[in-house]
C-alpha cells in the first residue's frame, strides 16, 4: 500500500476520533506516523501536534456552530496548562524513549478505566476556578511531555472533574486541543525542519475531513456511548503502545 494511501487512511482515523469524541487525535496518529509512515519518535510527536491542531480547529468551528463549547471552562482549563505545556516540550528531550511510550501507556490506560467506572449523572454545574486550573495545568504538562494534544485526557476531566455533559466535553476539549497544542509546538520549532510535508499534508486533509464526518456521527450516538467507545479506543492504543516498548 502507498504512503498516500496510508497517509489518508490514518489521516480519516485520526480526524472521526477528534470530530466525534473530541480527543484520541494524537494517540491514533503518532502511532500511525511511526509504524505505518516511517517517521521518528521526535518528527511524529510533532507532525501529530500540528496535524491535530489544525484538524481541531476545523472540528471546533462545527461544534461550536452547534453551542457544544463551553468558552469559559475551556479558556480556564487551557490557560493554565500553556505554561506547563511549554515546560514539558522542553523536558521531553531529556526523558528516553522507552519512558515516554510507558509513561504514555499508563496515562491513557487511567483515563480509560475512569470513563468505563460506574457512570455518574452528569450535568452542566458552575465551573470552580481552581478545579479547572489545576487539572488544565496537569493536561497541559502531559501535552508537552508527551507530544499529544491532550485531548484523550481533557474529555474526561471536562467530564468528571468540571462535570460538563459528554457532548459540550467533546466541543470544549477541541478548544484545550489547539491552545495546548499550540503552546507545544512553540517549544519544537527545531524539530520541524525534518518533517515530510509531502505525507503531512494529504494526512492532514484527510483527518480534517474526517472530523466532520465523526461529528456527524458523534449526533447519532448518545453520551454514554461516546464515552464507552473512546474509552476502548484508549485501551487498545496503550496496550499497544505498552507491548512494543517493552517487546
Amino acid at each position: 500500500m502507498s504512503v498516500l494511501i496510508l497517509a489518508l487512511v490514518a489521516g480519516s482515523a485520526v480526524g472521526l476520533a477528534l470530530g466525534g469524541l473530541g480527543g484520541g487525535g494524537s494517540v491514533l496518529a503518532v502511532p500511525a506516523l511511526i509504524y505505518l509512515l516511517g517517521f521518528t519518535p521526535v518528527a511524529a510527536t510533532t507532525a501529530s501536534l500540528i496535524i491535530v491542531t489544525v484538524t481541531s480547529i476545523s472540528s471546533l468551528v462545527a461544534h461550536a456552530r452547534d453551542g457544544n463549547v463551553r468558552w469559559r471552562s475551556g479558556l480556564l482549563f487551557a490557560a493554565a496548562g500553556i505554561g506547563p505545556a511549554m515546560l514539558g516540550g522542553l523536558a521531553a528531550g531529556h526523558i528516553p524513549a522507552a519512558v515516554l511510550t510507558v509513561a504514555f501507556s499508563v496515562i491513557a490506560a487511567l483515563a480509560a478505566w475512569r470513563m468505563l467506572g460506574p457512570g455518574r449523572p452528569v450535568q452542566d454545574r458552575p465551573v470552580r476556578p481552581h478545579r479547572a486550573a489545576g487539572s488544565g495545568a496537569g493536561l497541559g504538562a502531559v501535552t508537552g511531555v508527551l507530544g499529544v494534544g491532550g485531548g484523550f485526557l481533557a474529555v474526561p476531566a471536562l467530564v468528571g472533574v468540571l462535570g460538563l455533559r459528554m457532548k459540550a466535553a467533546v466541543g470544549t476539549s477541541l478548544l484545550v486541543i489547539v491552545i495546548n497544542s499550540l503552546a507545544a509546538l512553540a517549544t519544537r520549532t527545531g524539530t520541524a525542519d525534518a518533517l515530510d510535508w509531502a505525507v503531512i499534508a494529504p494526512f492532514t486533509a484527510a483527518a480534517v475531513l474526517g472530523a466532520w464526518d465523526g461529528k456527524r456521527l458523534a449526533a447519532k450516538i448518545s453520551g454514554n456511548r461516546l464515552q464507552h467507545v473512546f474509552a476502548y479506543v484508549l485501551l487498545a492504543v496503550a496496550a499497544f503502545m505498552l507491548l512494543d516498548s517493552i517487546i
